[in-house]
Formats: C-alpha cells, structure tokens, sequence
C-alpha cells in the first residue's frame, strides 16, 4: 500500500476548521472503545487535545518530507514509552482516528482516501514502534531527576536545576518532558538551558502562567531536593555542528533557554565564531537572565549580548519589539540564525530575515517551551 500525501491533506483540510470537535469525537471513540487506556491520559484533557492535533497537523503536512517525518516521529516513538504506550495501543488510535478522519471528511470520503490515511497511519505506527522498541534496551522511559538548585528570578520566573539519577543524553537546543508528584500523568515540555555537563546537571527557564499546572508547580511549590520525572530529550533545533559561519541568536522570554545552551556549546566545541544573542523582554525586570550572559560575555569576547526591552520607554538601551530590532543591523545573510520565543515572534522575525536574505535552510527555530 502506498502513501497518497495529496489525498491525506486534502481530507484533513476539511478537519481543520472543526479541530475542536473532531479531537473531543477522536477521544471520545477512543475511550468508548478501549476504556482501560482513559488511565494513560491526564485528569484534564484540554491541552492534551491541542497538542494531539498540533502534533497531527504537523505529520500531515510533513508527508512530503520523508526523513525529517522520519525523525520526528522516532523522537515521538521513544517519548510516548514513558506513557506505557505498547505496539498493541495504536491499533485502537489508528481506529478511533481513522472513524473520526471519516466523519469530518465524509463529503469526498471514498475507498481511495480511506486506503490512504490506513497507509500513513501505518507508516507512521511502524516507525514509533520501531523507535521505541530500539531505545527500550538502551534508555530508560523516564528520568528521575532530583532538584538541586531552584532560584526565583521573578515572581513567576524560575530557574530550576535538576541532576537525573542516570546520565541523560541531549544536544544542546532540545527540550524534555517534566512531571511534578503534585500532577500525576501530566506532562510538560521545557526546553533545556544549557550544554551537556560533565557533572550530568541540567537547567529549566520556567514562567508560570495563569492555570498552568506545571509551571506553577516549578516555580511556586518546587524546593530542593524534591524529584522530578524526565522525559527523553527531543527537538531538531540544534547546533549546525561543522559550520563556520558567525552566528545570530534571537531570544523572546524564556526563549533564551535553547538559545543560551546552543551558545554554549558553541564556546566549548573551540570554534570562534562572531556570536550575536538578542535577548528580548517587555521590561528590564524581565531580563532575568542578563548577569550571567554579561558573565559569559566577559569570558568569551566573540560573544555580544543585546537586551532589548519593549514595552518601557524609559529603558536606556535597545528598546523595540524583536523582528524590528534584527533589521537594525547590517545584513545577517552570512550567519547561521536561531529563533525562539513566543509563535508570534517568531514567525515574524524567521519572515523579516528571509526578507532581508538569509536562506530559509540557515534559519533554525522553535517556539518558547513550557508555562501550562
């Protein structure tokens, strides 16, 4: 059976306009159908439903693009292990997907549209299974990780460092998943913010947002000591390693996390690259991070660090929203360019530089990870 990109998208484009309804109709079929995996989900299932169609829509629109399709998926493989998911599990998510797919879709429903999403499901269920079943001998589903240093740099921004009891093998730009004892089965994704270490430790730049369960948790009720689960480390947003090209690095809140760690390796792996890291908040009181860049500055002269501050007009330095500021400056056409901040931001910043001419395949982003 073959795969047909261009009848998967067109279906799924008619589900597209009703996500809501269609993902509430997918789990509920899947929990009507197969009641014992409701006990692998979270009590609430809101976010779960967004980052469910978040992470359809990108393996949908990813057909065309096989072996980066390929890797997300491995990725999604080995994470959904610390779930408990087994082979047998996505038989009953490929149904209950497959009957919802149907119902949205059924004004151009046929045979042939049918034996296509079979065939990409298939494709996709093969690969995370392979995936999983691959790591299942070499690493572990989950990480325990004690909490050795928990520094509150605002009232709703902390800095956590953790130290897993087992090594935990990452690139510099990749986040994990997080679980906290206070919310059972509830998963959080934070973007590491800091290079490999030889002492194993890791930090988190984590805001907390209005009902978010898990960055309150980290920066309101976390203290050292207490343990934490870790998932597998994830993300493509890393360091273009045998590059030679200088470097432009745009951070918007805690952003900066990935961003500071690619920046990192950079300075450790020996290269000398020009490095620029625009660092953006709406008020100085926000740049809570700014000490130990200056730090990393004085020590690593290639280094220039620009806080730029938006929305206080008596800020004495750079003042502006981000995607603005980078056109201050000459061209970045030269540099390898990494991105990540809030969507918004984001989109418009990776849009402004493609303008101004940096290639799309030199632009690396991601958008800021953690706050539910």
């Amino acid at each position: 059976m073959s795969l047909n990109p261009r009848l998967v998208k067109e279906s799924f484009s008619l589900v597209e306009p009703v996500a809501d309804k269609a993902t509430a109709y997918f789990y509920g079929r899947l929990f009507a159908e197969s009641p014992h995996l409701r006990g692998m989900f979270p009590p609430a299932m809101d976010v779960q439903r967004d980052r469910l169609f978040r992470a359809l829509t990108r393996v949908v629109w990813s057909l065309d693009s096989p072996d980066g399709l390929a890797a997300h998926l491995g990725q999604l493989g080995r994470d959904h292990r610390k779930y408990g998911v087994l082979a047998e599990h996505y038989t009953a998510v490929g149904n209950a997907l497959l009957a919802t797919i149907r119902r949205f879709a059924a004004e151009i429903w046929n045979d042939e549209i049918e034996a296509a999403w079979v065939a990409a499901y298939t494709a996709a269920a093969d690969l995370m299974i392979g995936s999983a079943e691959s790591d299942a001998g070499v690493s572990p589903a989950w990480w325990l990780a004690e909490v050795v240093d928990h520094e509150l740099r605002r009232p709703d921004i902390a800095v956590v460092t953790l130290r897993p009891e087992q090594r935990l093998p990452y690139t510099a730009g990749q986040y994990v998943t997080v679980q906290t004892a206070r919310w059972p089965r509830v998963w959080r994704t934070f973007s590491i913010a800091n290079a490999p270490r030889p002492d194993n430790t890791i930090r988190l730049h984590v805001r907390s947002v209005p009902g978010g369960w898990v960055s309150t948790a980290l920066t309101r009720h976390t203290r050292i000591g207490d343990t934490l689960m870790l998932g597998p480390p994830m993300g493509t947003m890393t360091p273009c390693e045998h590059s030679t090209r200088d470097v432009l690095c745009v951070a918007g809140g805690t952003g900066l996390a990935p961003l500071k760690a690619i920046v990192e390796h950079v300075i450790a792996s020996g290269h000398r690259p020009r490095i620029h890291l625009l660092h953006g908040a709406r008020t100085a009181a926000e740049l809570y991070d700014l000490p130990d860049l200056l730090r990393m500055q004085e020590s690593f002269p290639w280094l220039q660090v620009l806080p730029v501050v938006s929305g206080d007009p008596s800020y004495d330095g750079m003042r502006g929203h981000l995607p603005e500021v980078t056109r201050r400056f000459r061209s970045w056409s030269e540099h390898d360019v990494y991105v990540c901040g809030p969507a918004d931001m984001v989109e418009e910043t990776v849009l402004r530089l493609r303008d101004d001419g940096v290639p799309l395949p030199r632009i690396h982003r991601d958008v800021v990870r953690g706050g539910h």
